[in-house]
């Protein structure tokens, strides 16, 4: 009697599994399905994400969008905004619009490639030290607090003095002095995330530690990270804008926005060719808060309560 109820123990065993999978994935569905109807709801979020997207559009775009190139010198010095220059001409000669175009696609790419870079590596300083605790926690938190500790800008400044200004420099510095805040954040997720029951199971299971922190825990912790990084790429943009502005940054004749506001610094510039920097501002602030806009979206959206 034992032997013949078996097998079908076996496939109500596996029936219930494959529910709890179903159920499972309803779940997430379902979650994702709140989330995007909570964000969607949020009208500044809406158009946050569509400016957003539009900005980035461009800036993918840019040879084929820019009229001329970015360092192509023209005839006319100085040119106010005419039929052929819309945003009219550099001292230099160069095309406005087209610099303003090029400058986007690299302040973009900094400001998203460095918090790619932070993020990934925050998250991972956060999970290990929450995850095994004890003096693995202890040592990577002193470190965390040694970077914090720093004066921010001024060893920014000091670093890229020493290594010189260039995009790649730019990335990893303002990496370096990001990625403690993040680490502090997951890792205050996962200590709150680790004593649940089914991380508890997974360990009681024998799945191995990179399998309960990547499948089971990350997921659970996203939320934060989500809405960190895109505050994130808002801040770094503006740092590269300052560095730019302060001559640290992106150099010409490479085109940046902080860099075209370098070069409009003149009392002349600022009030008779006004052409040369407003754009560039206004381009920025329309960025950062487009993208402040999104973060705030997400933030609400993930909140659970």
């Amino acid at each position: 009697m034992s032997t013949a109820r078996l097998p079908w123990k076996r496939n109500n065993l596996t029936s219930n599994s494959g529910r709890d999978e179903e159920e499972k994935t309803d779940d997430i569905e379902s979650f994702a399905k709140q989330v995007r109807r909570k964000f969607f709801k949020h009208k500044l979020a809406v158009l946050g994400l569509v400016t957003t997207t539009l900005l980035l559009s461009i800036g993918l775009l840019a040879p084929w969008l820019a009229p001329f190139q970015p360092n192509e010198m023209t005839a006319v010095f100085g040119a106010p905004p005419s039929a052929t220059h819309w945003l009219g001409t550099d001292q230099v000669g160069r095309d406005v619009l087209s610099r303003l175009i090029y400058g986007m696609r690299v302040s973009l790419f900094i400001g998203f490639s460095t918090v790619i870079i932070y993020v990934t590596f925050g998250t991972l300083v956060g999970m290990i030290a929450a995850y095994y605790g004890k003096w693995i926690d202890m040592i990577l938190m002193r470190l965390t607090d040694i970077f914090l500790s720093f004066p921010y800008m001024m060893v920014v400044l000091v670093i890229i003095s020493m290594f010189g200004a260039n995009i790649s420099t730019i990335m990893i510095v303002l990496a370096l002095f990001k990625w403690p805040t993040i680490a502090m954040l997951v890792r205050g997720s996962v200590l709150s995330i680790k004593g649940l029951d089914y991380v508890r199971a997974g360990v009681a299971l024998g799945y191995s530690t990179t399998r309960i922190m990547f499948r089971h825990i990350l997921p659970n912790a996203l939320g934060p990270i989500i809405v960190n990084a895109t505050f994130g790429i808002a801040s770094t943009i503006l740092s590269e804008a300052g560095l730019s502005f302060l001559g640290m940054g992106v150099k010409s004749p490479e085109a940046s926005l902080g860099n075209m506001l370098h070069d409009a610094q003149s009392l002349t510039v600022l009030t008779e060719q006004q052409w040369l920097w407003m754009p560039a501002g206004f381009i920025i602030l329309i960025t950062v808060l487009a993208i402040n806009f999104v973060g705030d979206g997400l933030r609400d959206a993930l909140d659970s309560k």
